[in-house]
């Protein structure tokens, strides 16, 4: 079982995607996303599956959240830096967002 030690472990940062595009190296569909954590820690990469769910230009400009400590991770030619949190639906995988706009980089406490 995990503890609350192993919960505060995790960076879990508010972030904007300021950029997609459409993965197609990726084995499953995927989006590779740039998402701006704010002046402390700038911009991050990610491949997300959440093409279900959402379209490129609706991505833009929406505000998610991110563990932002976890290793980097190569997915085919692409080095994901980020893991963005979502929930797995029915309807596929939905993004978690702030319910306010926040400042990005805004820690999850």
């Amino acid at each position: 079982m995990a503890t609350f030690q192993d919960f505060m472990k995790l960076d879990i940062r508010v972030g904007e995607i300021i950029q997609a595009e459409f993965f197609e190296k990726a084995k499953k569909p995927a989006y590779k996303l740039w998402i701006d954590f704010g002046n402390e820690m700038g911009v991050k990469k990610s491949s997300a599956q959440i093409t279900e769910c959402y379209k490129m230009e609706e991505l833009i400009g929406k505000q998610v959240l991110g563990v932002v400590n976890f290793p980097p991770r190569q997915i085919a030619d692409f080095m994901s830096e980020v893991l963005v949190l979502g929930t797995y639906s029915t309807q596929g995988v939905v993004l978690i967002q702030p319910e306010q706009r926040v400042e990005n980089g805004d820690k999850l406490g």
